[in-house]
């Protein structure tokens, strides 16, 4: 955005024309008598056209540059104490069972409906730096911490089961997440780690790397997907079956405990919107913000534009003199 910080200065305008017509007349000198007058004394000095319009332009242009024009960027939102949060998601085999029943009636695999709710959960978190570990055989971070949530939620949006196995490394994928905060100088860290089952890989035990994540001031919520009763249907009939049997609740229970989180159980996605409202309110969002514009100071330029029609009015005036 354009803008003139002194707009007052062009009052300055009509300057040299009030001057022009309302200053007194300079004393005529007293006549000399002279025998014989010199060729063209007596003719009336012609002022260029030209002349006028450049000393004019060059006004102007002093009264533009004292009027201090300055462009105004785009407003930037800074957040002078965000959060940090991390999110773990369970890419292992289990989280492809269809037992998550939408309100539609719907059943849904347990990944789409933590993607569907963690979108939403992502896209609110304005103000803090959100990153993405993934964790099945192995875990890995996909996103590093940024304040791009379009690109969490991109990466989000584009994992797929089998990715990187079948099996369950909790414990890696707290380790990892907790390691991406050792550069991190923000008051709040978090982890929300989701998962349906037990602690089957990787090379961390989870309540190792809960510890080290209590050491680091990293606070842990975690989160426990999948139905407690799933319709199965056999050779001969249907029955009734547990869908959640290899879920690990107590060690999801002291991870958070240990770190001073707290165990949530999602059981359909009805539920797993609502932790995430509760850890909205547990983890308020930073609503403190600075706003800053950048500005560009522009009276250098009438200003040189200014001295060079002075120069090149001293050179016609001293051709024509």
């Amino acid at each position: 955005m354009f803008e003139f910080t002194w707009l007052w200065a062009f009052l300055l305008l009509p300057l040299p024309a009030a001057v022009y017509f309302f200053s007194k007349p300079k004393a005529q000198p007293s006549a000399i008598r002279l025998p014989k007058l010199p060729d063209g004394l007596g003719q009336k000095a012609k002022v260029s056209r030209w002349l006028v319009i450049l000393m004019a332009t060059a006004w102007i242009c002093l009264v533009g540059a004292l009027s201090r024009p300055v462009w105004y960027g785009d407003p930037i939102e800074i957040n002078p104490d965000h959060r940090d949060m991390m999110l773990a998601v369970d890419l292992s085999g289990s989280m492809s069972i269809k037992d998550m029943i939408t309100e539609d009636g719907e059943a849904i695999d347990r990944l789409t409906a933590v993607k569907d709710v963690l979108y939403q959960f992502i896209g609110k978190r304005n103000g803090d730096r959100l990153g993405l570990v993934l964790f099945a055989n192995h875990a890995y971070l996909q996103t590093p911490l940024t304040f791009d949530r379009d690109t969490v939620q991109q990466q989000l949006d584009r994992t797929v089961l089998g990715l990187i196995g079948q099996s369950t490394a909790i414990g890696e994928g707290l380790g990892i997440a907790t390691k991406t905060f050792i550069d991190s100088e923000a008051p709040q860290r978090v982890i929300v780690l989701l998962s349906d089952g037990a602690n089957t890989a990787g090379v961390i035990e989870p309540l190792e790397a809960a510890e080290l994540a209590a050491r680091s001031d990293v606070t842990i919520y975690t989160v426990g997907v999948g139905a407690e009763e799933m319709e199965q249907r056999t050779f001969f009939s249907t029955r009734t079956v547990n869908p959640s049997h290899d879920l690990d609740e107590r060690m999801l229970t002291r991870i958070a405990e240990m770190t001073g989180g707290q165990y949530f159980r999602a059981r359909n996605p009805q539920e797993l919107e609502q932790i995430y409202q509760m850890i909205d309110q547990l983890e308020p969002i930073n609503t403190a913000q600075q706003t800053w514009r950048p500005r560009q100071e522009l009276f250098r330029f009438p200003l040189a534009l200014a001295l060079l029609l002075s120069i090149v009015i001293v050179v016609m005036r001293k051709r024509n003199g």
